[in-house]
């Protein structure tokens, strides 16, 4: 295939094929060969001309693991009396005032959430038709493009298995939030910053479409200055051509894992670069039954705790300058949604259903919810934070939020911060009204 070309092709469950790209060293032109994901419509990119260089040792992003999948035979955490209740889409989508704007009309028509990911899920089709089906969903096929070639999955490797239950969590919650919109998700070979930064250039020079999710991070002392800044760049030319962008902050308090895999006293990259909406974490309390919001506090629980802090790296925006009086750091989150285990989601994985917690499910949702806000606006809205921090200054902001007050996110014995009236670094401006919110971000 030349460069610049791009072809789709129609791939079958069960079988495999090749394509040549360049991966990692692949200068000399290896066959990448991959079991494929199903019946989806397949991406295959142009092979890449240089390699991005690789940052650090070890460089994989974290992302969520076994441990944070719970298996409930039956969907039991549903049971009103379930100790650790769960939450379907008709709840999180009651919860925080989306089905009026979903039933009606606006769902996400015409536009494009793009995730990136690493790896990939075998069993996604299989599983995200289950989800729609189980939950009145509407069915949907998503888009995969893989620019380096899609790597083989290996079931015995603790990290792709790990990015498979990813796949599925964002896949699943971005269409449950914006049942009208595609998704495309796009693979980069591994978890390694260089392949995910490669994936990710991919999608915004292609222009593969309006919103961009990317439910993973590390400690943002880990990476190299100048990969944060070819990073940086590359979301600068995401917000030129209008996309908008977010991240997770995170799943360990005021902590983050580095390199190595130890946790650092540090905020998380890419959430804490300030070209990107940072996404925290909160214990929502619904109805057993409707849905319906009963109160919220920052999430802290013995799974995680919402991640957020200052950063040591970027300094404080403009658009944070009214909210953020004593610290010269870009704060992070920006916004929340719930991610405690007690009031997890329900994901298909694996062809069973599970909760799954953090902030990577609320990432996902976040991404529907700008999604539902481009097709409100008529256009691509672009980098959200202005608008959201100008709504978290005007007399609408207690109507539009959540303002999460209680709780704080020390974990895992580092000292965190406490939420509070207005932005925190611990639920930014808290957790949305969608019905309120959207019209003010129109």
């Amino acid at each position: 295939m030349p460069p610049g070309a791009a072809r789709q092709e129609r791939v079958r469950l069960g079988s495999t094929f090749g394509l040549r790209a360049i991966v990692a060293r692949l200068a000399v032109g290896l066959l990448a060969s991959s079991t494929a994901l199903g019946a989806v419509s397949f991406v295959p990119a142009a092979a890449v001309h240089a390699m991005v260089p690789a940052v650090g040792t070890s460089a994989n992003f974290e992302v969520l693991d076994d441990a944070q999948y719970d298996v409930m035979p039956g969907l039991s955490c549903q049971n009103p009396t379930a100790p650790m209740p769960c939450y379907t889409p008709h709840q999180i989508r009651t919860a925080y005032n989306m089905e009026s704007v979903i039933n009606g009309g606006t769902t996400g028509a015409g536009q494009t959430i793009v995730i990136i990911a690493g790896f990939q899920d075998p069993t996604l089709l299989t599983d995200l038709a289950r989800f729609d089906q189980t939950f009145g969903l509407p069915a949907t096929t998503p888009l995969v493009t893989a620019p380096d070639g899609l790597t083989e999955f290996d079931p015995s490797s603790a990290i792709q298995k790990g990015w498979a239950l990813e796949i599925a969590t964002d896949v699943e919650w971005a269409h449950a939030i914006a049942p009208g919109a595609t998704i495309h998700l796009v693979l980069a070979a591994s978890g390694d910053d260089a392949d995910i930064l490669r994936a990710t250039r991919y999608a915004v020079e292609n222009d593969l479409g309006d919103v961009i999710s990317q439910s993973f991070g590390e400690a943002e002392s880990c990476p190299t200055a100048e990969f944060l800044a070819e990073e940086h760049a590359v979301f600068k030319a995401a917000h030129a051509r209008g996309m908008t962008l977010l991240a997770s902050s995170g799943d360990v308090g005021a902590a983050e894992r580095t390199c190595d895999g130890t946790l650092v006293a540090a905020v998380s990259t890419p959430a804490s670069d300030p070209e990107v909406t940072a996404v925290g974490g909160t214990r929502l309390v619904a109805d057993r039954v409707s849905g319906a919001h009963q109160s919220e506090v920052a999430w802290n629980d013995q799974y995680g705790a919402s991640g957020g802090g200052f950063s040591q790296v970027y300094k404080r925006p403009g658009y944070q300058a009214p909210f953020i009086e004593d610290n010269t750091g870009r704060g992070i989150p920006d916004v929340a949604l719930g991610a405690s285990m007690y009031g997890a989601v329900i994901v298909a994985f694996r062809g069973k259903f599970g909760r799954v917690i953090g902030t990577s499910p609320a990432t996902a949702q976040w991404a529907g919810i700008a999604a539902l806000s481009n097709e409100m606006a008529g256009h691509r809205q672009g980098p959200l934070n202005t608008r959201l921090y100008h709504v978290g200054k005007s007399s609408s902001y207690d109507a539009a939020f959540h303002d999460i007050t209680g709780g704080e996110n020390t974990f895992a014995g580092f000292s965190g911060l406490p939420a509070g009236p207005g932005w925190d670094p611990v639920t930014g401006l808290g957790s949305p009204n969608v019905a309120v919110l959207l019209p003010l971000l129109s």
